[in-house]
């Protein structure tokens, strides 16, 4: 269930939210930019962590 909703959230940051990653230097990025790299981080890190679970028998 995880998998699903996260898979899901993932796949609407690629596709809604901007990308950050050409940036020369991160720590020159502003509040809502930085909010923004925060929230892509944690759904990453949720989908990942959702990946490595098996399922229950």
């Amino acid at each position: 269930m995880n998998r699903i909703i996260f898979g899901i959230l993932s796949q609407l940051n690629k596709l809604l939210l901007p990308r950050f990653s050409k940036r020369q230097d991160l720590t020159r990025l502003k509040k809502w930019e930085q909010a923004l790299v925060g929230w892509k981080m944690w759904v990453t890190y949720r989908y990942l962590d959702a990946q490595e679970q098996k399922p229950l028998p």
